[in-house]
């Protein structure tokens, strides 16, 4: 096997530097059907069941020029402690439209983090210092809110429990604007293309890498067998940011004017935006922790506390500030993140470096302990 893929939540995967989405696209224009991909300004995550598809992706990437860096490969994903995991998996299910799988809640379109939900060992009545906020297209939110059969509540009027008192702020998302109504603003403009075939999936994969790079605007496309989502990033979302504006919208115009001389309609339902809060006393030394740890670049805007994946390929992490008296500092969450990476020593070795503390290490993961108690499992 290849040296550039490694089996990352049991599927063959790699990483390919690419100068920009054209680059990129010209090797997924390359693929044979069946293969998921991530494409961004700054290159390519490729994920295939197979070894024969490595083996002829790493032949055409290679004759594109195109470099490999497994290294930088990563999956973040979220986990319940419950003493009733039935219940709160259904809750978590509703909410975020996911999909039951054989360990647990899976995106649909295997974009935003899995979540698995485990039998809790001893009582934690306080609320989590982690929590979760979901952004979904309006009906999808009143959908989900009636099924929960809970009103929300909280300062933003959005937030919803599940049945022992973890939280989700579950967003209504908006269109974007009258002039490109494919479109949902979900913390970000996003919008989900099915389509019918892999050839109409990779020709609309390259149009809207070229209408990117020729607008100058880094965009979020992935591509999967039942369609293609294109997506604005949530950290770039601002009028006077590279996603925000009427440049944007004239963007999204010309996206949708594409898909539909290809003859595809949108279907806003598996539309999400997924993101992490935490409670932080010292909210500089947690930033500090989970950007080396995860490999995570502060967010540009000054207002914000925002990390974000420089790949955009995982959850976005933000700190909120938490009194220092408050008791809540003294109870172990029932939310902890998982962290899958091809090389765990390395990941370990740097949540070390920044203050995070072993609380228990086997041959298959290692969970530690950020400054504050905050856990991560790195397997």
């Amino acid at each position: 096997m290849t040296t550039e893929w490694r089996h990352l939540n049991g599927t063959l995967t790699t990483w390919y530097d690419a100068p920009s989405h054209a680059a990129g696209a010209a090797l997924v224009e390359r693929l044979a059907p069946g293969a998921e991909v991530d494409l961004r300004a700054n290159g390519l995550r490729l994920r295939t069941d197979t070894e024969e598809s490595a083996r002829d992706i790493s032949k055409a990437a290679g004759e594109l020029g195109l470099t490999a860096d497994p290294s930088v490969l990563q999956q973040v994903n979220l986990a319940f402690e419950a003493t009733d995991p039935a219940a709160v998996t259904d809750f978590w299910r509703t909410a975020m439209g996911y999909e039951a799988s054989s360990t647990g809640l899976q995106d649909p379109l295997d974009r935003d983090p899995s979540v698995e939900v485990r039998p809790l060992p001893d009582p934690r009545p306080l609320r989590n210092r982690i929590h979760v906020d979901v952004v979904r297209p309006s009906y999808a939110v009143d959908a989900a809110r009636a099924a929960i059969g809970q009103q929300p509540y909280g300062a933003w009027g959005v937030a919803l429990a599940d049945p022992e008192g973890n939280e989700v702020d579950l967003v209504p998302g908006d269109e974007l604007s009258p002039d490109a109504d494919d479109w949902w603003a979900n913390f970000a403009a996003m919008v989900f293309y099915p389509t019918t075939s892999p050839a109409q999936a990779i020709r609309l994969t390259s149009a809207v890498a070229q209408l990117a790079d020729d607008a100058g605007i880094p965009l979020e496309i992935d591509l999967r067998p039942t369609g293609v989502t294109i997506d604005g990033s949530k950290d770039q979302w601002e009028d006077d940011m590279p996603n925000g504006g009427p440049a944007f919208v004239e963007l999204a115009q010309r996206i949708q004017a594409a898909a539909h001389d290809l003859g595809l309609t949108p279907d806003p339902r598996p539309l999400r935006f997924v993101q992490f809060g935490i409670d932080a006393v010292d909210g500089d030394a947690l930033s500090t922790f989970w950007r080396t740890v995860l490999g995570y670049q502060p967010d540009p805007r000054e207002q914000v506390s925002d990390i974000y994946d420089p790949r955009r390929l995982n959850p976005v992490l933000f700190f909120q500030q938490l009194d220092a008296n408050d008791e809540r500092t003294k109870q172990r969450n029932r939310i902890r993140f998982e962290l899958v990476v091809p090389d765990p020593q390395a990941r370990i070795d740097a949540a070390l470096s920044a203050g995070g503390r072993i609380l228990e290490q086997t041959p298959q993961h290692c969970l530690i302990s950020d400054p504050e108690g905050n856990e991560l499992d790195i397997r």
